[in-house]
């Protein structure tokens, strides 16, 4: 069985591999949300990466490793959209073709954001899963190597260094949130925090329309859900025997949020906090908003992973909350 979590040793080459490309994002102290839970609550910013979102940092990590014949070739990756941002950005600095699939119903902005770096979108997908699909019959076809959106160590280890940042700054740090779709994410940064800081508790976060990992953890098996409609786009989809294995080897628990408390938490990063969150990176933050984790010990950093949401979408959003 391939080994699925980086070391703490890979995550810091990627750190340092990464340096100059991704940007070091703010970890701020939210006052309203420190006095929501008893104690210190910090946000930590990846929707002002480079790319909007923290896979840039992954995708870097993972493109700059290819071999020469596999640079040559040109990647593939299918994407809810912010994975691809963070490899047509790789592939553009490294000079490689790369093919993005996407679903049909991708945010615009995502879609936009990929091609202006230079890579190929195809957004005939019905959703997400079918995305990767036929990202993989097109490596089949091409030779092109595929660029996994939530597996791989040098992807994870990229992801990962989200966490290094963290506890850089905030090494008393206790509880961690982090959104969960496919466990790319969640496995570089719970690698981090198992080799580095065993103590942390590191709770995920999902919509209740996207909660392919909690089913699965209930059940101890993978659970096929429903493709249905929801803000947060960037954690849609099925999750798969290695995902799930992932889920079990670094998640203290797990929670849902409903789409009216994620909508509500996008609003309030803006209007409360100046932070600009797609529906994926507010989930955290709506959780914290329940009241359901009054538990957790403080310290706390929550990561908003990206802000790559329509402006109509947003403005839409804020005009329901006022």
């Amino acid at each position: 069985m391939p080994r699925l979590l980086p070391s703490a040793t890979e995550i810091r080459e990627a750190a340092g591999r990464i340096q100059g490309v991704a940007v070091r994002t703010p970890l701020r102290k939210s006052t309203a949300l420190s006095a929501l839970a008893g104690g210190d609550v910090y946000l930590k910013i990846e929707s002002e990466q480079l790319t909007g979102s923290f896979n840039l940092r992954g995708g870097f990590n993972a493109v700059s490793l290819l071999s020469a014949g596999e640079r040559a070739r040109g990647i593939v990756a299918s994407s809810a959209g912010n994975h691809g941002l963070g490899v047509a950005e790789a592939a553009q600095r490294l000079g490689v073709s790369a093919t993005i699939f996407v679903p049909r119903n991708a945010p615009a902005v995502k879609k936009e954001g990929i091609a202006r770096r230079g890579a190929r979108v195809i957004d005939d997908a019905v959703d997400y899963d079918d995305a990767m699909v036929r990202a993989r019959a097109f490596a089949g076809e091409t030779g092109a190597t595929f660029v996994h959106p939530c597996l791989g160590v040098p992807l994870l280890a990229g992801q990962g260094t989200v966490a290094v940042e963290v506890l850089e700054e905030l090494p008393d740090l206790q509880s961690m949130l982090v959104c969960v779709g496919g466990g790319g994410l969640l496995g570089g940064v719970g690698a981090f925090l198992l080799s580095e800081a065993p103590h942390v508790r590191l709770i995920g976060v999902q919509s209740e329309r996207t909660d392919a990992m909690s089913r699965a953890l209930e059940a101890g098996r993978v659970i096929e859900i429903e493709n249905l409609p929801t803000l947060a786009d960037g954690l849609a989809g099925q999750v798969d025997d290695d995902a799930l294995a992932i889920g079990q080897a670094t998640l203290e628990s797990i929670m849902t949020v409903t789409e009216e408390e994620i909508a509500s938490a996008i609003a309030w990063l803006w209007l409360a906090e100046g932070i600009r969150a797609e529906g994926s990176g507010a989930v955290c933050v709506a959780a914290l908003r329940t009241g359901r984790l009054r538990h957790l010990v403080p310290p706390i950093a929550a990561i908003i992973s990206g802000g790559n949401i329509d402006e109509q979408r947003l403005q839409g959003i804020l005009a329901a909350a006022t």
